[in-house]
């Protein structure tokens, strides 16, 4: 009989407590940024992608770990300021990804294809880059993409477009 006062202590108690205040997301949602055009320019023509962008050291640590997919036009682009000789690895990324390595003058130095996943084995340019664009395993490939080739972003991408970013680059073209 001592346990059903208990037990209706117990429910009042929880029926008086006040629920738990709904989770503020409104700092999750801020740090969801719209992605940032990149246009990639090759024999072919241009192709864009929208990219994530990887500016903090912890965002650039994590990179596209523990992603099961990436979209066909998506990435990541991790900004070198000031530009550094960058290495990456694979150890918790999932998927095979496209690493390319891109001068300052906006040129790929770089591309490694299909980078083999959980890997540990170090890719860098050997040389400083502007930054390194991570796209699907494959897709440099298809597109025809390759050392040499030149890459925008922000509004330079996407000139006389709507992009509201202060991340644009915009090397000049060579002579």
């Amino acid at each position: 009989m001592i346990r059903l006062p208990a037990l209706l202590v117990l429910g009042l108690l929880a029926a008086c407590s006040s629920p738990k205040p709904a989770a503020d997301n409104s700092a999750q949602a801020q740090a969801v940024t719209a992605a940032l055009p990149v246009v990639i320019s090759t024999a072919k023509g241009g192709h864009r992608f929208d990219v994530e962008v990887a500016a903090t050291p912890q965002e650039q640590e994590k990179g596209l770990m523990f992603r099961k997919e990436l979209a066909a036009d998506g990435g990541m682009l991790f900004p070198m300021d000031p530009p550094r000789t960058a290495s990456f690895w694979m150890k918790d990324t999932l998927i095979p990804l496209d690493m390319l390595f891109i001068h300052t003058d906006g040129t790929i130095a770089f591309l490694k294809s299909n980078a083999e996943p959980y890997s540990r084995i170090p890719v860098s340019a050997g040389i400083p880059v502007a930054a390194v664009l991570e796209l699907r395993g494959g897709r440099a490939a298809e597109l025809g993409i390759a050392e040499g080739d030149r890459v925008n972003w922000g509004g330079c991408a996407v000139p006389g477009g709507k992009v509201t970013t202060d991340r644009n680059f915009c090397p000049a073209a060579p002579r």
